[in-house]
């Protein structure tokens, strides 16, 4: 390169370039044009250290990444779009077809080392005739520049400008221009031959002189489509694709099909790897623990150290299956702009999925309609095409109230949408929005937003008062019933016996009051008839899967309870991009999102947050087979709904050993005859067992299940019978066909008749919806079940935590109230547990895993640990009165033993709260609670779910109301008696009696007995400290006399009684023998 007075000069091998630099503020050089952007891809070109950005192409150096680079030379052409020239391998390149036939070094820097130049014109080239050496980038061809003086020696070498005037630039300067014949290390392989320059003016457009004039758009659609069609394929022939590391350079290169949508965040090697060294430490330990525990009886209390040893063998085995599925925890980030630039293309329609958002609401008395309202004005206002989603309201108690709140609701939301969607408020749900205590201007720039968000809050207060007051008109049934304001009676006035009911509030014709179309917003009430088992929640659920597919069919069903609004707009987006990522996506059965909550107070004394549950646990789950579904804000593919089975796999190829060719080598045909012979032995067993299971098999895949589409030839593959599919499904064609479709789509024109016909209570009979279709029948806790049926299938499922919560509910923050809802969770439990579905025994020839089958034993056998908690809750009180204890006199090892295990039992859950960034006092309040649930819900679960199940016995809990008032948090104080309280109340009378006789006792005794008491009395301290929450909640308001005091003051007062008796300054100390005076020697 020579540098002239206004001008540039540069070149390669076949051509040099001289740019007009005379104005720097608008001449660029290629270097600088091309240094920062890949022309394919639009990324950045990599900069390497002490060598400059990375050049792919050595003759005109066109700006590509390596990541192009390298796709190319593997998939491509292996050629430089530009100039046609092949590539040249670089160093730390993977190697492709036809680079063995490079000679020399594998740094392409040492291709042209020119320490001289032999063969035909062999000469040197002094040093101070050198001018100067540069390359574009990285290029290793180099440019010679020579002063007149050497003219004379290379007369052959072409004049720089051809004899044309260039200003700045000598007429009869010379330019070398090496051949690329010029081989390594200098050697000349054939006469040298010089090729024409050009001079480029930079005012021009770089096109006319060949730099950008390839279609890179075309050819950039060129490999996505070639990319799909791969993708697709291997899809439908059973492609691994579940598995490809989405990190991968390898994958395809432009935005368009390369980028992932998300991807795995692994929790940091310095938080992770210690958590797991404390497990095996912990289960060392648990080994040394028991080995002392069993060989070290007590024999004056063999009961109670039995009774122990059980049930610390039982806590052991719970804690293994609760620890095991968190061992590879794992995080994940989305890309939302990645998303949008994927299927949302400026000047062409969203290429987003549908989605359809189911609503379950029963009662109003119980769900306000208020709350209801919140959640479906949320939903309408979401950031996501309106054409895209359906909002369908199940009211399962067919109430009027509801069906005039949802219709007075749709009125609302033609103001409220527009007023979201402006100014891009969040949340979405007005009630929650306009409760906010912050700043609400901030980042607020438009001059109109404070006058109409003044306007939009009296218009949600208006709206509020239309509500309340047809709560009202509804306390008081008339005698003949409700009626419609056309004055025909109200279908649902009989709860337990009314017609399908079907209302399409918003359809595709409805605008709000700006001219905007708004989402649909659909009301359905399934029919129910006397005699029909209607199964509650999970059949309201599955009859609103019927009427959505015949109505809209979107390919994904987002389903949430009344009182969970969308917290977060963007959460529909959040999920897309797990489920519409190309490489991972159709593996996928749901994005479990974690639950959170308002209204719960700052302590949460009843750990209604649940957050190491929804932060520890559920992380672990993701990184196994994902997350159990917990009833709300979950995502589904409507196929996974529909009992199919995941894409398969494919097969691995057989491997040969590396000595000889496939086709030849002796390992290969003796493996491969053996495994013949054996896989022969095996097809007539297999033919057997499938010829049985054929007609009663429920899984059927869904690459098995085609669809005739008229003038295409179908591929040879055996399609499912009509007949099948209606004994699976039920007897609507037009539901039957909508099941074919993959990608949704509504089968034919919405007929009313087939959606009413799709939701009456016989449709279910005789086919297998509850049982392999839709949500799973059984239990009261029908999302662990349908959850689990869908991981049997071998879906994976996915757990997605944005920054700002997707989802927020209410939860019960009253003692009662939550002692209930934990005794409905474990009765589900307990009837999985005695069901057929149990998976203890269920899905060994399915897809799941081994730790996520651990994670779901433990879901169903936790209220049996209720039996053990009880008994080790007594037994210190037990030991307390008996002055006995369940582990013998402690030696030196003994304390080491016990001081270990404490040890490693806090250094997991310390660890744990690290890497899943829990609070302390959140995960106290959570181990509080375990133990209040266990020893309340979980054991009148277990009587109450054997009743149930056994002898078909069903039994309800009262909860009476006490107290309350409108007070912060006046529904935390509420004192509402129910059964449930009487087990933990026992334990703490049990306890608090056992401290004071424990006590007693030892000032009885003397001081020796003092030692062994302080092991018995933190035994009772740990329990009473565990049900401290309890006790808390049976002492009502917090400004009148707390109850607790009032129990300890009656402890304290027992204390000091038997304290002063026993040191009664009134008495003498003296027990030794009275001593007498004696009068004379003889004394008696």
């Amino acid at each position: 390169m020579e540098s002239t007075s206004g001008y540039f000069v540069t070149g390669t091998k076949n051509q040099f370039l001289v740019f007009n630099a005379e104005d720097q503020t608008k001449a660029r050089s290629i270097e600088q044009r091309s240094e920062q952007i890949c022309l394919i891809c639009g990324d950045g070109i990599e900069y390497l250290e002490g060598e400059g950005f990375f050049v792919a192409c050595n003759e005109c150096a066109f700006p590509v990444c390596r990541a192009c680079y390298e796709y190319e030379r593997r998939e491509g052409t292996q050629a430089c779009p530009q100039c046609k020239t092949r590539y040249k391998r670089h160093k730390g390149s993977p190697r492709v077809q036809g680079d063995d036939e490079e000679e020399g070094s594998d740094d392409i820097l040492y291709e042209l080392n020119f320490g001289g130049i032999n063969g035909y014109n062999n000469f040197q080239l002094p040093d101070n005739r050198l001018r100067s050496q540069s390359s574009i980038g990285q290029s290793s061809s180099s440019i010679w520049a020579f002063s007149d003086d050497f003219h004379h020696e290379v007369s052959s070498i072409p004049l720089l400008t051809y004899g044309e005037e260039v200003s700045g630039i000598s007429p009869d300067s010379h330019a070398l221009i090496l051949s690329p014949n010029v081989g390594f290390g200098g050697q000349l392989m054939s006469p040298t031959h010089y090729h024409n320059s050009r001079q480029i003016n930079p005012k021009k457009d770089m096109a006319l002189y060949g730099y950008g004039t390839v279609a890179w758009k075309d050819r950039m659609e060129e490999w996505r489509q070639k990319y799909l069609v791969s993708f697709e394929s291997s899809a439908n022939g059973g492609g691994h694709y579940n598995d490809v590391d989405l990190e991968n350079p390898n994958l395809p290169i432009n935005d368009e099909s390369r980028q992932p949508l998300s991807r795995k965040v692994p929790i940091p090697s310095s938080k992770i790897n210690p958590y797991r060294i404390v497990i095996v430490l912990r289960l060392v330990i648990l080994g040394f623990f028991f080995h002392y525990r069993i060989l070290n009886p007590v024999k004056d209390a063999f009961g109670l150290w039995l009774t122990s040893v059980i049930c610390e063998v039982w806590f052991a085995i719970s804690w293994i299956l609760d620890q095991f599925p968190k061992w590879c925890p794992i995080e994940r980030e989305t890309y939302l702009d990645r998303l949008t630039l994927r299927y949302e293309r400026d000047g062409k329609p969203s290429e987003l999925a549908d989605i359809d958002v189911f609503v379950s609401t029963v009662d109003p008395a119980k769900e306000p309609p208020l709350i209801t309202a919140n959640t479906v004005l949320s939903i309408l206002a979401v950031d996501y095409p309106v054409d895209k989603v359906s909002c369908y309201v199940s009211d399962d108690g067919a109430a009027m109230l509801t069906f005039e709140a949802v219709s007075e609701t749709s009125l609302f939301a033609k103001k409220w949408v527009p007023f979201c969607k402006k100014y891009s408020i969040e949340p979405r749900a007005p009630e929650w929005y306009f409760a906010q205590k912050f700043d609400y201007l901030k980042d607020k720039v438009h001059p109109d937003f404070v006058r109409e968000r003044r306007a939009m809050k009296r218009e949600y207060e208006e709206f509020k008062v239309r509500i309340n007051a047809m709560v009202a008109a509804a306390q008081k049934v008339p005698e003949g019933g409700w009626f419609l304001p056309n004055g025909s009676p109200w279908p649902g006035n009989n709860v337990r016996d009314h017609p399908a009911m079907i209302q399409v509030f918003l359809g595709d014709s409805d605008v709000d009051n700006v001219g905007n179309p708004l989402p649909k917003l659909i009301y359905v009430s399934r029919e129910k008839k006397p005699g029909y088992d209607h199964h509650k929640k999970a059949g309201a659920m599955n009859a609103l899967v019927r009427v959505s597919a015949v109505m809209s069919n979107a390919p994904y069903i987002l389903n949430v309870d009344c009182d969970h609004y969308i917290n977060n707009s963007k959460a529909l987006r959040e999920a897309m991009c797990f489920m519409m990522d190309p490489i991972s996506g159709k593996k996928i059965c749901y994005v479990q999102f974690p639950q959170r909550f308002d209204g719960i107070d700052r302590h949460d004394r009843y750990s209604n947050r649940n957050v190491v549950f929804f932060d520890i646990n559920m992380k672990g789950l993701d990184g196994i087979q994902g997350p159990i579904y917990v009833g709300t804000g979950c995502v589904f593919r409507r196929q996974a709904l529909y009992g199919f089975d995941a894409p398969a796999k494919a097969k691995s190829s057989s491997k040969t050993c590396n000595c000889w060719p496939k086709c030849c080598c002796p390992c290969f045909r003796s493996k491969r005859k053996g495994k013949t012979a054996k896989n022969k032995k095996k097809q007539s067993r297999w033919d057997k067992d499938n010829s049985k299971h054929k007609d009663s098999s429920q899984i059927h895949a869904l690459e098995d299940i085609t669809e005739e589409v008229p003038g295409v030839e179908m591929r040879s593959e055996p399609l499912v019978p009509r007949e099948k599919l209606e004994k699976k499904f039920g007897q609507s064609s037009v539901f039957v066909a909508s099941t074919l479709k993959e990608d949704g789509g509504v089968v034919a024109s919405v007929d009313l008749s087939e959606c009413l016909h799709v939701i009456r209570c016989g449709y279910e009979d005789k086919t297998e919806w509850g049982k392999e279709v839709g949500w799973i029948y059984g239990s009261v806790t029908e999302d662990i079940l349908t959850g689990f049926k869908m991981h049997c299938h071998g879906w994976r499922s996915v757990y997605c935590i944005p920054k700002r919560p997707a989802f927020k509910g209410s939860a019960p923050i009253n003692l009662s109230d939550r002692l209930h809802q934990v005794l409905r969770w474990a009765l589900g439990s307990v009837e999985i547990f005695l069901s057929k579905h149990c998976p203890i025994w269920y899905g060994y020839r399915g897809g799941l895993k081994g730790l996520e089958r651990f994670s779901y034993i433990n879901s169903v056998i936790y209220p049996w640990t209720s039996f053990p908690l009880i008994v080790y809750c007594t037994l210190p009180a037990v030991c307390l009165l008996t002055g006995k204890f369940i582990v013998p006199e402690i030696d030196i090892f003994a304390s080491i033993l016990f001081m270990a295990l404490f040890v490693s039992i806090a250094a997991t859950s310390i660890l744990e709260m690290r890497w899943g960034h829990v609070g302390l006092e959140d995960w106290w309040r959570n181990e509080q609670f375990w133990v209040i649930g266990g020893v309340s819900s979980h054991l009148f679960a277990l009587f109450q779910g054997l009743l149930k199940v056994l002898a078909g016995i069903d039994t309800n809990f009262t909860v009476t109301s006490k107290g309350g008032d409108d007070e912060d948090f006046s529904e935390l104080y509420t004192f509402k008696w129910t059964t449930l309280l009487l087990p933990p109340m026992t334990l703490l009378l049990l306890n608090f009696i056992g401290i004071i006789s424990g006590i007693s006792n030892a000032m009885t005794n003397g001081y020796e007995s003092w030692g062994p008491l302080f092991g018995r009395l933190f035994f009772a301290g740990w329990v009473i400290l565990h049900l401290y929450p309890f006790l808390k909640g049976c002492m009502g308001k917090q400004d009148r006399v707390p109850t607790i005091i009032v129990v300890w003051s009656f402890i304290l007062a027992s204390i000091c009684s038997l304290v002063w008796v026993r040191v009664n300054p009134f008495i003498s100390k003296y027990d030794g023998p009275v001593l007498e005076l004696c009068d004379g020697l003889d004394c008696d």
